[in-house]
Order: C-alpha cells, then sequence, then structure tokens
C-alpha cells in the first residue's frame, strides 16, 4: 500500500538521521557530557554515570525528533534540487545568512557556555533529561543552516557529513566561536553566489538559443519573408 511505503520510507530514513546525528555531533557532545559529569558528582546524588546517559539520551531525542520534521523537509528539497540547480545555490545562499544572523549567535553562546565551577547540578532524572533537552534544543537551533546547506548538498553523502560536522566542531570549540561561525557562513555565502552564478549560464544560453530558433522558424508570418525577398531583389537592382 502507498501508506506502507511512505512509513517504511519514513522509518528508514529516521533510522539514518539519528545515526547520522550521534556520529556528527558526537565530537562536540562528548566534552559537553564530561563537564555534566563532573559538575553532577559534587552533587552525592544519583550515579553521575547514569545522570549523563540520561542527558545523551535527551539530547540525541531532540535529534531524532528534528528528524521527524527533516523527512518531509528532504523530500521537498530533493524535488527542487532535481528540477532546479539553482535551487542548491539559494538554499547556500540562505544558510549562509543565517550563520551570520543573531539568532546563530545566541544558541552558539549557549551551547559553548561553560557551568561555573562553583555551580552545583541536581542529581536525578529530571534535571538531567531537561539539562539533555535544553542542550539538544540549543545545538538543533544553532546548527539549523548548515543542516539546511546538507540537505541541499545531500544529506547521506559522507564528504558533506564530514565538512559540516567538521565546521559544527570548530564553532563550538575555537577561541572566538561567534567569528568562527561568521566565517563559516561567509565561505557558505560566496559558494552559493558560485553555483548560483554556474547555473544560471546555461540557462542564459537556453533562452538565447530559444530566441533564435524561434526568429528562424516558419512561425513567422509569410508576409515579413516574402518582403524581406523583394527588399533583396530591388538592392540587387
Amino acid at each position: 500500500m502507498p501508506g506502507d511505503t511512505w512509513l517504511g520510507t519514513a522509518a528508514s530514513f529516521l533510522g539514518m538521521w539519528f545515526v547520522m546525528m550521534a556520529a556528527m555531533m558526537l565530537p562536540s557532545l562528548l566534552p559537553m557530557l564530561w563537564r555534566y559529569r563532573l559538575i553532577v558528582g559534587r552533587s552525592g546524588g544519583m550515579r553521575p554515570g547514569l545522570l549523563t546517559v540520561i542527558v545523551g539520551s535527551a539530547y540525541l531525542f531532540v535529534w531524532t525528533v528534528c528528524g521527524m520534521i527533516a523527512f518531509p523537509l528532504n523530500l521537498a528539497v530533493t524535488s527542487a534540487t532535481a528540477s532546479a540547480p539553482i535551487a542548491v545555490g539559494v538554499l547556500a545562499l540562505i544558510a549562509g545568512a543565517f550563520q551570520l544572523s543573531e539568532w546563530k549567535a545566541h544558541h552558539l553562546a549557549c551551547c559553548r557556555k561553560e557551568p561555573a565551577r562553583a555551580h552545583v547540578l541536581p542529581a536525578n532524572f529530571g534535571s538531567a533529561w531537561r539539562h539533555g533537552t535544553r542542550l539538544g534544543l540549543h545545538c538543533v537551533y544553532s546548527c539549523a543552516g548548515l543542516m539546511v546547506l546538507l540537505l541541499a548538498v545531500e544529506l547521506m553523502d559522507l564528504r558533506a557529513m564530514a565538512v559540516v560536522t567538521v565546521a559544527i566542531t570548530a564553532e563550538r570549540f575555537a577561541r572566538d566561536g561567534e567569528r568562527t561561525a561568521r566565517a563559516i557562513g561567509v565561505v557558505v555565502f560566496a559558494a552559493g553566489v558560485v553555483v548560483i552564478a554556474r547555473a544560471a549560464v546555461p540557462y542564459s544560453a537556453r533562452i538565447a538559443s530559444a530566441g533564435s530558433t524561434l526568429l528562424l522558424s516558419h512561425r513567422w508570418p509569410a508576409a515579413l519573408v516574402v518582403a524581406g525577398g523583394n527588399d533583396s531583389r530591388r538592392a540587387s537592382e
């Protein structure tokens, strides 16, 4: 049944999405989990290791929910880029502009924020789940532009995944994360301009070719052709 096919495709996509996000976010997630474990260990409540697993599970849960939203978006983006390659450039412009926005800067700062050494987090299941959820949401909001770019290029392309992973990790751990994010945004925006320019050249050539064909076609009124022939004979006489 069509519904079963759609559900199967969605389930397959979600499984790949989970594995991909876990692999991509691991370099930046592990240091955050380690800091959490050190801080929560001071409270003397539940076992720090178990609480850290809960935080990581909540973080990945947020990304899994994001994958449910990304599935129909991926279908739309794939269709758009297949029918109009220039769409890849447009999406790159959007992703680059997002990297330069205050929204990006705010959520990136929240991802990079380290709890004070004297700060003690409650050591219980609810607190750990909320902490992981907050981290996941800030990460999703911060990475939205790069995720759109990944959808535009090709979601499961290993090279694109590697580049995006390096970009995310760099802006998380660079000395000046906001400046790093903006530099990445400039590069992505410039790449979008190049892609649009390259896509526009064959499009313009097709328009010119269509115009020439129309001028030479038999669809023009016969009177214009006859008039042109009469003018030529007069000039020869």
